[in-house]
């Protein structure tokens, strides 16, 4: 396992430090994108500049994008395998849970290309679906069952 973490860091051009590996590994291991905290929270010790400094070298070379989905807290989650350090290529939807507050990632929902005017030039991008995920809205479901 630490081999195969060790590639996946050294194939994007990052220096496998302990503390790379172990957030690596806390990342492969979400359903849903990650703050820093969520990511702090998840160690019994760590130092919250490290874990900045570590998901910003992530999001630089292309191992992580970042995710603004209007909670006010940035999220985290791993690209797909042909994102670099030139270019993201991760212009897919996101869907923030109303319910949970989680957010995930939907790689099989492609953001359409927008024709821009002339002279426009695009710089990001970012499309926000917000709503109830699955999960939550199983659960309602089985709530509504149960009650006589």
């Amino acid at each position: 396992m630490l081999q195969n973490l060790e590639q996946i860091l050294l194939e994007k051009q990052i220096r496998p430090t302990a503390m790379r590996l172990l957030v690596l590994d806390f990342l492969l291991k979400q359903k849903a994108a990650v703050s820093v905290n969520d990511v702090e929270a998840g160690f019994l010790r760590s130092d919250r500049i490290t874990l900045y400094r570590t998901l910003r070298t992530f999001e630089e070379k292309g191992l992580v994008h970042d995710i603004k989905d209007g909670t006010g807290s940035v999220k985290y989650a791993l690209c797909p395998q042909s994102c670099s350090h030139q270019q993201h290529a991760d212009l897919h939807v996101h869907f923030h849970c109303r319910q949970c507050s989680e957010t995930y990632c939907l790689p099989d929902s492609q953001i359409p290309d927008i024709d821009l005017p002339d002279f426009f030039v695009t710089e990001e991008v970012n499309l926000i679906i917000k709503g109830i995920c699955a999960a939550c809205r199983i659960n309602t479901i089985s709530l509504q069952d149960k009650e006589p």
